[in-house]
């Protein structure tokens, strides 16, 4: 198996795979790491989907907040059931390295120095043609993964069209030293533009320009930081040309959508299927998301007993989340971006966000955590949705819905139905099931008050729940194929 791109959805892909045993390498352009960090941080479900691989832990400390944004406009996340904006201040450099640490242990390789040259998909594999440190290499894997970013090289050999809306601005982004500017956390809106500015650590600040009016150029390295700081200061007034820049880039409002996330044997994840502004911090989050809705239903090919059409079932899901993503992300830029015209539509979406409904349905969008798939028949109201975190009381003590999803397995959790574990006794080699009551409210079963159990999949999405959830024979079948 083969992984072209060592950034985040890369290298989460990398570790889910090794979880089921398949034998990974990582391709990666860049021989050494960045060290940028263009994302801070991380949505709720992305907090939740690292939790269930016990990855939390690996990070120093992780502060959340019910406090974030849609556009620009204030918004409470608190609205929503164990709801928060997400993980902030966790630098994408340090969530590479959590990521690649982890693959690593459990057997992922990653070559650095490796650029993909080109790839051919026979219809029983892929060979993949690539300029490595030694020279012209060629390896074959049954299947290639392109998660090589925006301008994917994959994407491109494959000839998977990538429609979407052509940029309009140019935006700088940069960390700078030694100027301790105002925080503007959300963005501040002047006229001309927007600015934002956000104190990282040890005198740094991480600032975002956008100037309107300046049309975006087709750059192939990055601004010089005095570019930068001109437009800092015509519109602020602020002198930061003293700054000392760590580091500066440049970004479009150019929204685009790979027509197709896999092609035979070649598929596509994160950025190489998607590109947006980054609004919400949601591009990483929606990377590691994809990484895992494909990585256990890879596997499951590679080991033998995926079910027919299981792969197809990551385009048809992540697509459709791909979708919501541009939309969500253009319709903030409309908001945060655009001129005096749009302040009426603004002042009308921030009355709209007084009310519960309008502000959980937009936090549930950008957060991930309702995310919601077709998972088959029944009216349970946990059916295609994440299973929600809770503390259970096992036989081995109190444990989480997290922590039970750490193997990167199914799960199926139940309250005590002594007949259960024998009707899946078929299966018991890729799910778990597990006996448990809620060891947080004693007034309530062992999950919900009206569910007795619930079928999960390796990537935390309920397939099948009693009552109202079908038949779970069929379910298994559906998503763990046919019993040993």
């Amino acid at each position: 198996m083969i992984i072209v791109g060592a950034g985040p959805t890369g290298l989460m892909l990398a570790g889910e795979l090794r979880l089921s045993g398949v034998p990974v390498t990582v391709l990666e352009r860049l021989r050494e790491p960045t060290g940028q960090s263009r994302g801070l941080g991380f949505t709720a479900r992305a907090m939740e989907v690292l939790d269930q691989r016990g990855l939390l832990s690996r990070f120093d400390s992780v502060a959340t907040s019910t406090s974030g944004h849609f556009g620009g406009i204030e918004l409470d996340f608190g609205v929503l059931e164990d709801g928060h904006f997400g993980a902030r201040g966790i630098p994408q450099a340090r969530t590479e390295a959590v990521l690649e640490e982890w693959a690593t242990e459990l057997g992922a390789e990653v070559r650095r120095g490796c650029e993909l040259v080109d790839l051919t998909d026979d219809g029983s594999g892929v060979d993949v043609d690539f300029e490595g440190p030694q020279g012209a290499e060629r390896l074959r894997a049954s299947y290639l993964v392109g998660c090589d970013g925006g301008r994917s090289t994959t994407r491109k050999k494959t000839g998977i069209d990538f429609p979407g809306s052509e940029p309009t601005l140019e935006m700088f982004l940069g960390d700078v030293r030694g100027m301790g500017l105002r925080s503007r956390f959300l963005g501040e809106k002047v006229t001309g533009g927007m600015v934002m500015a956000a104190p990282l650590e040890d005198d740094v600040d991480r600032i975002i320009v956008c100037e309107r009016g300046t049309p975006p150029k087709q750059r192939t390295e990055p601004p010089d930081f005095s570019e930068v700081a001109a437009a800092w200061e015509r519109l602020t007034g602020e002198d930061i040309h003293d700054a000392t820049p760590l580091w500066v880039s440049a970004f479009s409002d150019a929204a685009r959508q790979a027509a197709e996330y896999r092609r035979g044997r070649v598929l596509l994840a994160g950025d190489a299927a998607h590109v947006h502004l980054p609004a919400g911090g949601q591009g990483l989050s929606v990377g590691v998301q994809d990484a895992v809705n494909l990585g256990w239903k890879l596997a499951a090919v590679l080991n033998g007993w995926a079910p027919n059409g299981l792969l197809d079932t990551y385009h048809e899901e992540r697509h459709a989340v791909g979708v919501r993503l541009l939309r969500n992300t253009r319709a903030q830029g409309l908001l945060y971006l655009t001129g005096e015209h749009m302040r009426p539509l603004r002042e009308i979406f921030a009355e709209l966000l007084e009310h519960g409904e309008v502000a959980r349905y937009l936090a549930g969008m950008v957060s991930g955590l309702d995310i919601t798939y077709e998972v088959g028949p029944g009216d349970h109201p946990l059916l295609g949705k994440r299973l929600p975190p809770r503390k259970l009381l096992t036989g081995s003590g109190v444990t989480s819905t997290a922590e039970l999803l750490r193997s990167g397995r199914g799960l199926l959790l139940h309250g005590g139905d002594a007949g259960i574990r024998e009707s899946v006794s078929g299966w018991a080699d890729r799910v778990d099931v597990v006996a448990a009551e809620s060891a947080e409210d004693a007034d309530r079963d062992f999950f919900t008050k009206d569910t007795d159990a619930v079928l999960v999949r390796p990537d935390g999405h309920v397939v099948w729940a009693t009552p109202g959830g079908g038949e779970l024979g069929a379910a298994l079948r559906r998503w763990f194929g046919s019993p040993a």
